[in-house]
């Protein structure tokens, strides 16, 4: 019994930590400045209409992409969002969530 618990906590802290190292900022800048600077502005300062990501964390980037990455409408801009993130791979939105949450602050 105490093997198996211990397996099952090596296993989860090793998942953890193999998600944590496959995440990749530089590609979330690219993906940042190609498909989102135009709208929410080279420093997620927000711009118009479209709000400000600075300051948030990444399970709401996370969250967010991934609603409107499945087509669900989420506020007045989800017409724009939509068609944006419904090619963005997990990898993709993760890659954003951390360029996002750390460099845009």
């Amino acid at each position: 019994m105490k093997v198996s618990l211990l397996f099952v906590i090596a296993t989860a802290l090793t998942m953890g930590s193999a998600t944590l190292q496959a995440v990749d900022k530089s590609a979330g800048e690219a993906l940042y400045k190609d498909a989102c600077a135009q709208c929410h502005g080279p420093n997620a300062q927000g711009m118009a209409s479209f709000p400000s990501l600075s300051g948030r964390d990444a399970e709401y980037i996370t969250s967010r992409l991934e609603t409107y990455r499945a087509g669900e409408k989420v506020g007045s801009n989800s017409f724009l969002m939509i068609p944006n993130a419904t090619g963005l791979s997990d990898d993709d939105i993760a890659n954003l969530a951390a360029f996002i949450t750390e460099s845009a602050e």
